[in-house]
């Protein structure tokens, strides 16, 4: 019994000594630990997520999204006057609502995770992407519908309970690039041929993987 509580004690000992290296790591933003244990937080998100590189206290953050289609029906459930209930045609308008607080929310949710399990990561560049289906050569097309940073700091104080996600990020953002058809509010592909710092990013991403596809 000695001997086997000796043993677990050297054990128990390393691990520990692993784990606060780790951390020191972390709380020293390591890229290789801060990019490890955040990708290790994303692998539940509903939407995609990945951190592909880390400068000195900032992170860079990618967030795939489904199309509109496939989040917001084209139809609401409601009651007539008389008290039925009825199927009605959601505007474009209201559709394209729906689908940016979506898309914000998928924001707020990945960068709050991201700061949360990273505490030393001041700020996070976000870029978010949709995959767009393959093209005529059957290769995969995505677009870029927003980028923003977010400073920890500008996070303080939001009333998370009560502001939607499309003025949170509106609210605490800086850098925001979103771009909105002035008509009906859909969210409409970045011109990434003005912004090349964008465009490396998005360069560097590796769709395959982050969609869990082989």
């Amino acid at each position: 019994m000695q001997r086997q509580w000796a043993t677990r004690c050297e054990q128990q000992a390393g691990w520990q000594q692993y784990l606060d290296q780790r951390w020191q790591q972390l709380c020293s933003n390591s890229p290789e630990v801060v990019l490890e244990t955040l990708e290790e937080a994303f692998e539940d998100n509903e939407a995609p997520s990945a951190a592909v590189g880390v400068t000195v206290d900032e992170v860079s953050l990618v967030v795939l999204v489904p199309s509109v289609d496939q989040v917001v029906p084209e139809r609401m459930p409601t009651t007539t006057q008389a008290g039925n209930l009825s199927l009605r045609k959601l505007p474009q308008r209201d559709r394209a609502a729906y689908y940016k607080q979506f898309v914000c929310g998928q924001v707020v949710v990945t960068v709050r995770e991201a700061l949360a399990v990273a505490p030393a990561i001041a700020s996070a560049r976000v870029a978010v992407l949709r995959q767009d289906g393959p093209d005529s050569y059957g290769r995969p097309r995505v677009s870029c519908l927003l980028a923003a940073k977010f400073d920890r700091e500008s996070l303080n104080g939001v009333q998370w309970q009560t502001a939607d996600a499309a003025r949170i990020v509106n609210d605490t953002s800086t850098e925001l690039l979103l771009n909105q058809r002035a008509r009906t509010g859909d969210l409409q592909p970045l011109n990434l041929a003005t912004e090349p710092a964008l465009a490396e990013l998005l360069s560097a991403v590796d769709l395959a993987e982050l969609t869990g596809e082989q």
